[in-house]
């Protein structure tokens, strides 16, 4: 039986890349940073068919002890301070987690057992002020937050330890891909709740930042599934993950409001507030490389996914 390691099982990726592992046959172990805060709702179904392990990215000894105990064939780092607009308030930390955090698995792997194939999920934040459309994985790197640049120091990190070392490491350069278990704070599912609210009468407008920003967005387990295919190649690399189709924010809202028979417009309300303080306006990924090698491709348009998570939240309400 194979044996992975996640990093950040408790979030969006990670819990439906431990539902594809499990039906794989694999013996799943969830890294998870001691909380006061129980944050288990994503994994609650699997509890009993993974192990958790407390581990820390900002503490090296733990992740070595973790990989010790564990003993895993596969590690995917899926954990990071992944939040956008909270890298602008807490950029220290964003870097020290989300990059830094990187370098400390990686020299734990080294240091532990270098046979173990690593997964990095770096992010198209990295391209930011994109200089080529669409992008690809020899598009240059233009980050505009602090996240955006913690994940090309964390891309870059997965690179050097690979031709460095030799370790079987590869990137995952994923575009926007969302489920009915994103975040509220992230835009898609603060507009699919707010759909759902308004839809049952416990609200009666939303706020919103850049009505115009454009993003590639794509169904977080086709994304999964990616993951594992780049750690089952013969040689390790880096794959840009993306539908290859670019929506604005304000047609996500036609579509999610449309879904319930509502007219965007009434409700939807500006909020400068919401702006970044360095817009990312376009991303959208050319993906040729991981369906010509990995023989990926995604299987959930866009307007399939947003009446998904429109539906999940109206469940979820009513």
């Amino acid at each position: 039986m194979p044996k992975a390691l996640i990093t950040g099982i408790t979030g969006q990726d990670g819990s439906y890349l431990a539902e594809l592992l499990l039906t794989k046959g694999y013996d799943v172990v969830g890294a998870h940073r001691r909380s006061s805060t129980v944050t288990f709702e994503r994994i609650s179904h699997l509890m009993d068919k993974i192990t958790l392990a407390s581990a820390d990215l900002l503490d090296e000894s733990s992740l070595m002890r973790v990989l010790r105990d564990h003993r895993p064939s596969e590690v995917y780092n899926l954990a990071a301070q992944s939040f956008v607009m909270t890298s602008w308030a807490q950029p220290v930390l964003t870097g020290e987690v989300t990059a830094l955090g990187v370098t400390r698995l990686l020299d734990a792997i080294l240091n532990v057992d270098p046979t173990i194939r690593f997964y990095q999920a770096s992010s198209s934040e990295m391209f930011g002020k994109v200089v080529e459309v669409p992008q690809s994985e020899r598009t240059p790197f233009y980050p505009r937050s602090p996240y955006g640049v913690a994940k090309v120091y964390g891309h870059w990190a997965t690179v050097n330890y690979r031709e460095s070392y030799q370790l079987h490491a590869s990137s995952g350069i994923l575009f926007n891909h969302e489920s009915p278990r994103r975040g509220l704070e992230f835009v898609t599912r603060k507009v699919t709740n707010a759909v759902a609210r308004i839809k049952v009468g416990l609200a009666d407008h939303v706020k919103l930042g850049n009505l115009d920003s454009q993003r590639d967005w794509g169904y977080a387990p086709d994304f999964v599934r990616a993951m594992w295919m780049m750690l089952q190649q013969d040689e390790p690399g880096d794959f840009v993950v993306a539908t290859g189709e670019t929506h604005s924010v304000r047609e996500f809202c036609q579509v999610a409001f449309g879904h319930a028979g509502l007219d965007w417009e009434r409700y939807v309300r500006v909020d400068e507030a919401h702006f970044r303080p360095a817009e990312v306006d376009l991303l959208i990924g050319d993906a040729t490389r991981a369906r010509t090698i990995l023989g990926w491709k995604p299987e959930v348009s866009f307007e399939e996914l947003v009446c998904m998570m429109v539906d999940a939240d109206l469940a979820a309400l009513s």
